[in-house]
């Protein structure tokens, strides 16, 4: 039988939502969404903001889902995401690309497998391998953690179906386990030996847990900026068409010379001088 799925948000993700305030200030603006941005580089990128000019930006995780719905709510005054816009999500909603990213498949760091290919994700997704050995690795059962919110796909399946996965669902078979964000995923390979998961570069290499290489390619800032490593996919910005000013300001940054290259600083792929 499937293992149920984990009920409850981390405790840093509920804490950092229940201390960030509705401000009515222009001083202050708040944010959330994808796990992947908020780690990689979206926190960091806020600091330098409030730094510069003397307003907040108040941000948490929680999943591309979660930011979508906060935006439409009016929890949060924009939100972040890993996937782009799609038919279901409301016209008034301007995605903004602010930089790449790419997916990557991590094991915990005692895991000795070398590489693997992209057959070898698609059949770990799909239960035809169910077992270390079968990689040349430890003969233990793999544990599969996947990042999927109640409702809707999170950013990162949504882009392991697109561009890995072929269109096709993953097999949720007893190996598997679902968690509400990538951030709890990748939480969840780094305590446990024989787990696997993909997730993203921004957000995985500031984790300790292992990045395999592609077909032997390694998710390097170069490959990926030169397409030699797959799975590239864009990283947004998500904001009314009609923002409020202070939000405007701070997309703007991010999108400007000196936000592009602070992007670039925190170890995330910028949108300057990329394909």
């Amino acid at each position: 039988m499937l293992k149920k799925r984990t009920a409850c948000i981390s405790f840093s993700i509920l804490f950092a939502w229940l201390i960030i305030p509705h401000f009515t200030s222009a001083q202050h603006i708040t944010a959330s969404g994808c796990s992947v941005s908020n780690v990689g580089y979206l926190s960091d990128l806020a600091r330098e903001y409030e730094k510069r000019t003397g307003v907040q930006v108040l941000v948490r995780g929680g999943g591309s889902v979660v930011g979508l719905e906060d935006l439409q709510a009016g929890r949060v005054d924009f939100a972040a995401a890993c996937r782009g816009k799609s038919a279901d999500d409301p016209a008034n909603m301007e995605f903004v690309q602010v930089a790449w990213d790419v997916l990557v498949p991590i094991v915990h760091p005692s895991n000795p497998v070398a590489s693997i290919s992209p057959d070898d994700i698609r059949n770990i997704f799909h239960g035809r391998i169910t077992n270390w050995g079968q990689l040349n690795g430890k003969k233990e059962p793999i544990k599969l953690f996947l990042s999927r919110p109640i409702k809707g796909l999170s950013g990162v399946e949504s882009s392991t179906r697109k561009l890995i996965l072929q269109g096709k669902e993953p097999a949720l078979t007893p190996n598997v386990t679902l968690h509400v964000s990538s951030g709890v995923v990748e939480q969840m390979v780094e305590k446990t030996p024989e787990g696997f998961a993909v997730s993203g570069f921004s957000s995985a290499r500031k984790r300790k847990v292992k990045m395999l290489p592609v077909n032997g390619v390694y998710p390097t800032h170069k490959n990926i900026e030169n397409n030699t490593y797959p799975f590239k996919r864009p990283l947004f910005l998500i904001i009314n068409k009609n923002p409020k000013p202070e939000v405007k300001r701070f997309v703007d940054f991010a999108l400007s010379k000196e936000g592009q290259s602070l992007i670039r600083s925190y170890g995330v792929v910028a949108l300057t001088g990329n394909k």
